[in-house]
């Protein structure tokens, strides 16, 4: 018996590694015979990525695409839609060019396609890799009906500055949830075929170290020691590339003072030769020309780095059309350079099955019955609501009872355009369901909403436009301050409870949407006040795109929950969860400061050689400040529910071990409350003593789970040699013998302890 398994293990493994061997075989011998009829022009026409200018997400938009694309100079287009359109640019790279080669084609399919789910920091907030993997999926089947094959996602940026626009396009501030949040996401876009119509090719953003960049300024200097970006920066990309993600793109800031679309160490010595990625690189939006800027050349010179760095595709800018020819004839590039990025851009074709089929993501009746459809809206619901973040429900203010009158009030409470969030560009802004719509909706005859605006965005008028830029306006009110006030309050007379739908709007964050004040905007806080005063009972319904400062919404509002943007289904799940049709269960990914003064706050930090004692808001000598405490408002991996949930001391298998083996910790989690609820038991890890100086904690693991009330379930975490291991100071992936600690908890902050060692 046993070496029929064997056998059969060993066919398991031969079998698929030899069809694996003899696809490359077939394909590099397609792409041998194809390069060698291609001329130099042609092969620099590849490297060549433009817009076709439909919701173009940058300040350039490509002009003469369909000459360009006769002529050979376009191996790529993206923020272009529809059967229709792709098909008939598609059939002029396949009839009219001399070697009829495909054209691939790219859009920002970021958080959903046409059914939009939460901004990706809110989908984070799930913890629930089945469901984030499963948005990707449906985005993926969408964009894909709708001609695309291509998506400039998943962003992984490590981010701990909320003051940074773009921190709501990513996972937050840990290595090891971004992590798995980045494989569930590429497989999720990718699936297990690439020439399947319905799987489109992902593109892990931005390499690297986007969103370290200083003063939290977006495209600002970053700086940082590599054993920082092993250890906490890298991980997500290396996830990424580990799952075989098929393309990766440049990042705007510099490292080590060279901008990493020009960074030969980072995509040729990191990317390619240590962690073996096979794929493509591409830039992002006009990077290359931007390197001019920096201080490091003409056009000529920085389109020339890139090529030599690593770079196989330039994105709009065209400098790789314009100069790399001159650059081959001076010897500033070579041959084998300019072949080799050739090469990998064919190579994603190939396997996408363009050359087979070129037409094979055109199908009109797809795009009809696959995209935003009632079972993708369904989806979309139970996704949105579990990505909310109950912050507060003091004296169960929560859920509100589908009775009486509810006043919604404030300037994101009747607002289809901004549900979405930013990074919604493929979105029809008429269909998302409000807040005013989804209450009425799920509330149905058993109780009456009543609504009132209460204020614009902000009193400042120019801020506004700023900052509900793509469609996204809020429709400032003309009506003075003062007179929006007294309808509100009008309102709220009339209600037994008041929900107040506040905060940011949707491009308030994003892309060039830095903040140096993040709590929220002035009379939205003016007309917050005014409600409470009324005595009703108030809950905040809170729009965000980041971690926000709401020292004073903590002390004083009821009840908060942190909503996000929340996607087409915005209205329908905020209301599911006001409601109590659904329990909320997401946990912060991101550290909420107290003021941005704390800023960067984050809570896998290192410890200084005079830390604050436990328990202590200030001591002389310290580590601290003599104006606020140390500690964060809502920690990394805090949310609330309906119910709650006790945790029994840690039971550990044993108390050492070595490498080899492992160590079960194990705790039983009990729904203490009344009601059903989902939890996410969370793993920390402290490595007590290191070779290098090892932060206070770091998430090595997390299960969700659901109880009913009253319920028990023991929840166990397996700990390996593996779970241990960093980066040490001469880069080497190790785990060194000691002592360790061990916490697991609800959240970041309150947790269990125990100790093991490794020996």
């Amino acid at each position: 018996m046993k070496s029929i398994l064997s056998i059969l293990l060993l066919l398991y493994i031969v079998v698929p590694v030899t069809a694996q061997k003899a696809s490359d075989a077939k394909m590099n011998a397609f792409i041998n015979g194809l390069m060698q009829k291609m001329t130099i022009d042609e092969k620099i026409g590849q490297l060549n990525l433009l817009t076709g200018g439909e919701a173009t997400t940058g300040s350039v938009v490509s002009s003469g695409v369909e000459s360009k694309i006769k002529n050979g100079q376009v191996g790529g287009i993206f923020s272009m839609s529809s059967p229709a359109r792709i098909r008939k640019a598609q059939e002029i790279a396949v009839r009219q060019t001399r070697l009829k080669i495909p054209v691939i084609f790219g859009m920002d399919v970021i958080h959903g396609y046409k059914t939009m789910f939460p901004i990706p920091l809110g989908l984070s907030c799930t913890w629930n890799m089945n469901l984030i993997e499963r948005s990707a999926r449906i985005a993926a089947t969408e964009a894909s009906a709708d001609g695309l094959n291509w998506t400039f996602s998943p962003m992984v940026d490590i981010a701990r500055d909320p003051r940074w626009g773009r921190i709501s396009e990513g996972n937050g501030e840990d290595p090891y949830l971004g992590s798995q949040i980045a494989k569930a996401m590429v497989k999720g876009y990718q699936g297990d075929d690439l020439s399947k119509n319905n799987t489109i090719m992902a593109c892990v953003k931005h390499f690297a170290l986007y969103g370290a960049g200083e003063a939290g300024r977006d495209y600002n200097t970053t700086d940082m020691s590599r054993v920082r970006m092993y250890n906490e920066y890298l991980p997500p990309y290396k996830a990424a590339v580990d799952a075989g993600v098929g393309t990766v793109m440049t990042s705007f800031n510099e490292i080590d003072g060279i901008p990493a679309t020009a960074n030969k160490w980072l995509f040729t010595d990191l990317l390619r030769k240590q962690w073996g990625f096979k794929g493509m690189v591409v830039t992002d939006y006009t990077a290359v020309n931007e390197m001019i800027d920096h201080g490091m050349g003409d056009l000529q010179q920085v389109s020339a780095l890139a090529l030599r760095a690593g770079v196989d595709m330039d994105m709009v800018g065209e400098g790789f059309l314009t100069t790399l020819k001159k650059s081959l004839h001076e010897g500033k590039v070579t041959q084998k350079e300019i072949d080799e990025a050739c090469r990998r851009v064919l190579e994603k074709k190939y396997k996408l099955g363009l050359f087979d089929d070129p037409y094979r993501y055109c199908n009109e009746e797809r795009a009809v019955k696959e995209t935003y459809n009632e079972a993708n809206r369904k989806e979309a619901r139970a996704i949105s609501a579990e990505s909310f973040v109950l912050l507060k429900n003091a004296n169960n203010t929560l859920p509100i009872k589908k009775a009486g009158t509810i006043a919604l009030i404030g300037p994101l409470a009747d607002n289809r355009s901004n549900m979405p969030g930013t990074w919604s560009v493929s979105a029809d802004f008429t269909k998302p369901i409000s807040v005013l719509e989804g209450l009425k909706q799920v509330a149905g005859s058993n109780a009456k909403i009543v609504y009132a605006k209460g204020s614009n965005l902000t009193e400042d008028s120019l801020l506004e436009q700023r900052s509900t830029m793509f469609g996204k306006t809020l429709g400032r009110d003309n009506r003075s301050d003062e007179a929006l006030l007294k309808e509100a309050l009008d309102i709220a007379a009339q209600a037994d409870v008041i929900v107040a739908a506040l905060g940011e709007a949707a491009e308030m964050t994003g892309e060039s949407a830095s903040r140096t004040d993040i709590g929220i905007p002035d009379v939205q806080h003016t007309l917050l006040k005014a409600l409470l005063k009324t005595g009703k009972p108030v809950v905040l319904v809170l729009f965000a795109g980041r971690p926000m400062t709401l020292v004073w919404e903590q002390q004083n509002v009821p009840a908060i929950l942190n909503v996000w943007f929340p996607g087409s289904e915005a209205g329908t799940s905020i209301a599911d969860v006001l409601f109590g049709d659904v329990n909320p269960s997401g946990k912060l990914s991101a550290t909420f400061p107290q003021n941005v003064g704390q800023i960067p706050l984050y809570y896998n930090h290192k410890n200084t050689g005079r830390p604050l004692a436990d328990g202590q808001w200030f001591q002389k000598f310290r580590s601290n400040y003599l104006d606020v405490s140390n500690d964060p408002l809502y920690p990394f991996g805090f949310g609330l529910s309906y119910t709650t949930f006790s945790y029994s001391d840690i039971t550990l298998s044993k108390n050492a071990f070595k490498p080899g083996e492992k160590i079960t910790a194990s705790v039983t989690v009990t729904n203490t409350g009344n009601i059903t609820g989902k939890e996410v038991v969370q793993l920390y890890i402290r490595d007590l003593v290191g070779s290098i100086t090892r932060p206070v904690k770091e998430l090595k693991g997390f299960q969700k789970i659901e109880l009913k009330a009253g319920e028990s379930k023991t929840v166990s975490f397996a700990i390996t040699v593996e779970d241990l291991k960093f980066y040490n100071s001469d880069l080497k992936f190790v785990a060194e013998p000691g002592d360790f600690k061990l916490f697991i908890g609800t959240n970041s902050r309150d947790v269990k302890e125990a100790g093991f060692k490794l020996l």
